[in-house]
């Protein structure tokens, strides 16, 4: 049956355009019920089961299918996530609607209709003959959805009759909105709010919890003091925003003074650019990440960022006086120019809530129900929940999401997810810092699988068109031990004219990964793998992660070449670029290459190839070093586990050797060679990264800490930095350099990635390269993956797709990926904080030599050499008198009582694990020498080594 609408529509031009619209509307669309004789299996995929028995409702003790509205998928899903919730019909109204209004809502629901335990239906009303409505003359969409949603429960109901006589089947409409279910009522439709219906599964007393609570009249404090202000309705932020009255930006909580945060402002406003907010009215209810609406205050009301370390302790949200005492600490006395613009949030513009890692913090009153739960992220205030469950949930790690804040309350109101597991044990602690870091590590659905190819793979004809076959060559791959996404190959030989021949080969991952599939939209959506101590979390499926892509020895594998021809002083004289078909024939350690170079009796093909590489590289190196890239340091820890429990047993610091930089070089030297052309094929639309010039005043600390040294450190440019600290020696403190080339990694910016017709700054300031990108890890890197694809368009190789020549879609990948890359870096530093913990809970106490990497007003940020391990003695401890501190900003330094203290002055600390705090348990170092009275603690652990540690010089993470 097809039904149309007209309507006539004015054009630009003045014409009148008359608009057709059809709407089919069919009678085979089945009702999803398993069994269901008047529908005949007119459906396919996840049906209803026959007869449900999993439900004991005290309100409908019948068995029923449930049938919830629109407001309910979007604000109760975590209830419907949950197992004991089953045998669901969502209508294609419902679902229109909360794709519409939330995308991370709508594939959460997609993804429980996929999962075939929970019978989940997705019933299209829309296009069945009879629960098909047409909105009527004066009715709102909004209305007509709602009569369309009780249409379709009625039809379900009068139609399940028709299943067998003996059937009792009903369905069951559950929705919030209270004139919606009086009206299913009149109609004679069984129908409860959530609450009610959740209250009245006996068995599932723990679901009660994971219920939003949404009516504001829920929401009140009984105490009903006003604390905040009210929130300006969306209309009115706007228009101030249009006028300049208003600010938006994005709100960003500070970690170490909970009454503190600072608002990124978006546009080019250069002035105005970071604007701070102080005390609780000021803050206003807004969250980390949300987007905010903010008024500049007077100038008169201006405040510098304080230097105040403020965590949240109270457990009594009424205490507001309390805090205003707090506030007041926060103004201290500054000059002017320490002043920064102040403001205050008026509105929300968009919440950026997601479910929060954290604690239960217990309420003293015996038998109560309302807790408050502390996040993990400090950036995160406190959480008000309701919970029968607390004496079980405490010392566990758990789940919590915000529902909302009224004006009322301290804290917002919030109820429980889920329960993670106990705090301290590994397993637990990986999941937090993954979904703390917003890591995407869920395995890959079916949907993604099924595009992966079928097994036994093989190389087909159709594989090696536009492909050459340089199975031939001695190839061979270097990486670290145990690695099993092999990425890249190397080749060197000899040609006839004398001249060198070289080239990197790189899986060709976009062969098995086509444009928009749902194995690409995955891939894009992690960005990237994440290596954690003991586990990584892969971009793509294993089989092509560990095997197909993988680039591993004696076997075939399709492969994306960069081919050079050389002389033999490492200039290139012509390049080429061609999907190919190799057979590594060695899969090499850093270790095992760097013996074969070293040993005079191997003189096989693959240490002849070895050999020539590393010849080029050193070239390589020091003329790109002549050019001014920087060669920084940072400390990186290898943990060696206990075969048995998997527990960290040795940590140490990674050792580098010239084979590193052997593949280092010519990873760049790819990279850069594959930036030039695809910006020469693509000006508007090549994938590229940059790493922007640090300001000056990033470099302030680096200056003085050499200054105090009497060494002079440049960073004018580049080049002068790299001079001056290859200067920068002290033959009596050989460690000052490698402590100085941390430093100077502090001072550094974001690399980031850019589309090219977005931006028009390409250099790279770490590799002093005028053009960079990624195109050597397409495995680890979705950026590469791009890069390959427009590559292969580029030489012929493969066809283009919309998406790739867009540059807006381009500039959003980039975002993402830039996001990505960031967090898995705050992921990867997480897990080493856990693995260290651990390692040191085990160690017990034990005293090293550290060397003062900062100087703070009541503390010493040190560097242990020996297990590359960062962390901060504090000199001001609660219930202990303070000592004298003086501290100078200049030199900088900080004295003591009568000592004092410098950047890289050598020290000696105890190292232990601080387990007071359950949530946040830490590293704590103090004192030991030199020996301060009332400061220093004596020692009698003595597992000191005393030889300093040698020199090594770490690659920039580019």
């Amino acid at each position: 049956m097809l039904k149309s609408k007209m309507f006539l529509k004015k054009t630009r031009a003045g014409g009148v355009m008359k608009i057709v619209r059809e709407h089919y509307l069919r009678d085979d669309i089945g009702c999803g019920a398993r069994g269901c004789a008047a529908c005949g299996g007119a459906h396919e995929g996840p049906a209803l089961e026959r007869q449900p028995k999993d439900r004991a409702s005290s309100l409908c003790p019948q068995p029923h299918y449930l049938l919830p509205d629109t407001n309910v998928l979007l604000h109760q899903i975590d209830v419907l996530e949950d197992p004991a919730i089953r045998n669901v019909i969502v209508l294609q109204t419902v679902l229109q609607e909360v794709r519409n209004r939330s995308a991370p809502v709508y594939k959460r629901i997609r993804d429980v209709t996929n999962n075939q335990e929970k019978h989940f239906y997705t019933f299209t009303n829309e296009h069945h003959r009879e629960t098909y409505v047409e909105q009527e003359q004066g009715e709102n969409a909004n209305d007509r959805n709602d009569r369309a949603i009780r249409v379709a429960a009625k039809w379900y109901n009068e139609h399940l009759k028709k299943m067998s006589a003996d059937n009792h089947l009903q369905v069951i409409f559950i929705t919030n909105d209270r004139k919606n279910k009086e009206k299913a009522v009149e109609e004679g439709i069984p129908a409860f709010t959530c609450e009610e219906y959740v209250k009245s599964l006996t068995a599932n007393p723990e679901l009660i919890d994971r219920l939003a609570c949404l009516s504001e009249e829920v929401n009140e404090i009984e105490s009903g003091k006003i604390i905040f202000s009210e929130h300006l309705p969306l209309s009115k932020l706007q228009q101030g925003i249009k006028s300049g009255t208003y600010l938006q930006g994005t709100f960003r909580a500070s970690r170490e003074n909970y009454l503190e945060a600072t608002v990124w402002i978006h546009g080019d406003n250069e002035e105005n650019k970071e604007i701070i907010l102080q005390g609780l009215k000021h803050l206003n209810r807004a969250v980390h990440e949300d987007i905010v609406a903010v008024e500049l205050l007077p100038k008169s009301q201006w405040v510098a960022p304080s230097s105040v370390v403020l965590q949240d302790e109270g457990q009594n949200e009424e205490d507001v006086e309390k805090e205003e005492e707090r506030e007041r600490m926060l103004k201290t006395a500054v000059s002017e120019k320490m002043l920064k613009p102040t403001g205050r949030v008026v509105g929300i513009i968009k919440r950026n809530w997601r479910p929060y890692c954290g604690m239960l913090s217990k309420s003293d009153i015996k038998e109560s129900r309302r807790h408050l739960f502390t996040p993990a992220d400090k950036r995160i205030p406190r959480i008000r929940i309701e919970t029968r469950q607390a004496s079980t949930l405490e010392g566990r790690r758990i789940i919590v999401a915000i529902d909302g804040w009224p004006r009322n309350s301290r804290y917002p109101n919030g109820h429980f997810v889920r329960n993670l597991g106990d705090v301290g044990e590994k397993e637990t602690e990986t999941e937090v810092l993954l979904l703390e870091h917003d890591v995407p590590h869920q395995p890959f659905s079916q949907a993604v699988l099924s595009f992966l190819p079928k097994m036994p793979w093989s190389i087909t004809e159709k594989d090696m068109k536009n492909r050459e076959d340089l199975r031939h060559l001695c190839i061979c791959s270097v990486d670290p031990p145990g690695c099993t996404d092999i990425d890249d190959a190397l080749h060197c030989r000899e040609l006839e004219n004398g001249n060198l021949e070289v080239g990197v080969h790189i899986a060709d991952v976009s062969h098995f990964i086509r444009p928009g599939n749902a194995l690409d939209q995955e891939s894009a959506r992690r960005g990237t793998t994440v290596y954690l101590c003991e586990k990584r979390i892969d971009m793509v499926p294993e089989l092509l992660s560990s095997n197909l892509c993988s680039l591993k020895c004696d076997v075939d594998r399709l492969a994306f070449s960069c081919i050079w021809e050389m002389n033999h002083n490492a200039e290139i004289l012509k390049t080429k670029f061609t999907k190919s078909v190799i057979n590594s024939k060695a899969s090499l350690t850093y270790a095992e290459a760097q013996l074969r170079i070293d040993s005079a009796n191997m003189n096989d093909d693959i240490t002849t190839s070895l050999r020539g590489l590393n010849k080029l590289a050193k070239i390589l190196k020091k003329r790109r070093i002549e050019k001014g890239a920087l060669t920084l340091s940072s400390p990186e820890v290898r943990f060696h586990m206990d075969s048995e429990t998997h527990d960290p047993i040795d940590l140490q610091t990674k050792e580098l050797r010239e084979t590193n930089s052997m593949v280092e070089e010519f990873m760049l030297l790819a990279n850069i060679s594959v930036a030039k052309k695809i910006h020469e094929e693509f000006s508007e639309h090549a994938l590229l990264r940059k790493h922007p010039a640090p300001p000056p005043s990033n470099y302030e600390i680096l200056v003085k800490a050499a200054r105090s040294r009497n060494l002079e450190i440049k960073t004018d440019t580049a080049k002068s930095l790299a001079e001056s600290l290859d200067r920068a020696e002290s033959p009596t403190f050989p460690y000052l350099n490698t402590l100085l080339r941390i430093l100077a990694t502090r001072c550094m910016m974001q690399a980031v990635y850019f589309c090219s017709g977005m931006d028009n700054d390409f250099h790279h300031y770490g590799l002093a390269s005028p053009i960079y990108t990624h195109f050597t890890s397409p495995i680890r890197r979705y950026a590469d993956v791009i890069v390959h694809r427009l590559l292969a368009v580029a030489v012929g190789a493969d066809c283009t797709y919309p998406e790739l020549t867009d540059k807006h879609k381009l500039a959003d990948i980039c975002k993402n990926l830039n996001f990505r890359h960031k967090m898995a870096q705050y992921a990867q530093r997480a897990s080493v904080a856990f693995h260290t913990q651990l390692f040191f809970k085990s160690k017990g106490i034990v005293s090293e030599e550290a060397y003062i990497l900062f100087v703070r007003k009541n503390a010493i940020v040190v560097l242990i050499p020996k297990y590359g391990l960062e962390g901060t003695v504090f000199f001001e401890e609660k219930d202990k008198p303070n000592p004298r501190l003086i501290y100078d900003d200049e030199i900088p330094s900080l004295k003591i009582e009568d000592t004092v203290f410098h950047v890289f002055d050598k020290v000696k600390v105890k190292i232990m694990l601080d387990s007071s705090n359950l949530q946040h348990q830490k590293i704590r170092m103090s004192l030991v020498e030199p020996q301060i009275p009332g400061i220093s603690i004596a020692t009698d652990t003595s597992n000191t080594d005393l030889n300093g540690p040698e020199k090594k010089k770490i690659k920039l993470g580019k």
